[in-house]
């Protein structure tokens, strides 16, 4: 019997972290965070962490496990994830992955095997002279260009780690990610949720959420990691923290920093949809004006039915 295994994505702000604690509370489970930001300590407004209150005694993994001077990767996230799985169900217990970093869950649910390739001396060496040509901020929009996801999660002045994600791709004709990956079946009894919601609806969700966050202490929190001297490091990298260090910068205004971040988070959940959409996988449900009880009780009948 393969283990089972629940998990629910879908754009920011569409309502992941409640399904997932109401689900979990309905189905004798527990959460694992699938946030690649939430993983670190004092970062908790800009990242739209879950609070304690807001768990309703519901166990949640994998988050606060990093400082924000740490790194983090997919590759870590499968390592940690993958014997979690197996203890939650060992204990009859159904694990709950619920966040919106594609690759991260993507590397559990189809156990991704990160590729291992031979290095690309000439090529490495053709990159590390186009950086000192024209900048490390120039290096990074090449890999955003090819895989914006991936290029989310490294840091522009991490510039080893953006040519190694360049070679990656070159080397393996093309693919950043296994090629076949989606073929192959899960190893677990899976079952994928995807939320979704009409998108003006959406983007009036976060701009409201980002409003909100301002007025709950983001500019503190961000300022306390500024003033702390935590720079070029992954953390701060993320929607919510960059923008705010450029007005700590003094390149932009604060009301232009607010509006920055709307506008990123905006495209952000537009990547995820689009990330997610491509999955064969994943069953959607509409969150748009819908009695949150009621659909949780048909998403909760669709999760029984599938790990009967």
């Amino acid at each position: 019997m393969k283990e089972k295994l629940v998990v629910i994505v879908g754009p920011t702000a569409v309502g992941k972290t409640k399904t997932g604690i109401e689900l979990a509370k309905a189905l004798h489970g527990e959460v694992i965070s699938g946030d690649s930001m939430q993983i670190y300590k004092g970062m908790d407004i800009g990242t739209a962490k879950v609070t304690e209150e807001e768990m309703e005694h519901i166990p949640h993994h994998l988050i606060d496990i990093k400082e924000p001077t740490d790194s983090f990767s997919a590759a870590e996230f499968q390592g940690l994830v993958k014997p979690l799985i197996t203890e939650l169900n060992n204990k009859r217990k159904i694990p709950f992955i619920v966040g919106g970093t594609g690759l991260y869950v993507k590397s559990v649910t189809h156990d991704y095997q990160f590729p291992e390739t031979e290095a690309d001396e000439e090529y490495r060496l053709e990159l590390e002279q186009y950086v000192k040509e024209h900048g490390v901020d120039e290096l990074h929009k090449k890999l955003y260009s090819i895989d914006p996801t991936r290029a989310d999660a490294i840091h522009p002045n991490n510039y080893r780690r953006v040519i190694r994600a360049l070679e990656l791709y070159r080397t393996s004709e093309g693919q950043i990610e296994a090629p076949n990956d989606e073929e192959k079946p899960s190893p677990y009894q899976l079952v994928m949720i995807g939320l979704t919601m009409d998108r003006e609806v959406l983007y009036n969700r976060i701009n409201k959420r980002v409003d909100i966050m301002v007025n709950n202490g983001l500019i503190e929190e961000v300022s306390r990691l500024y003033y702390q001297g935590v720079r070029n490091c992954q953390s701060v990298q993320a929607i919510g923290y960059k923008e705010i260090y450029e007005y700590l910068d003094g390149t932009v205004s604060l009301a232009d920093a607010i509006e920055n971040l709307k506008r990123n988070s905006r495209r952000y959940a537009k990547r995820q949809l689009t990330w997610f959409r491509n999955k064969a996988d994943v069953e959607w449900f509409d969150m748009t004006g819908v009695n949150f009880s009621e659909k949780i009780v048909e998403i909760k009948q669709f999760v029984e039915g599938k790990l009967k």
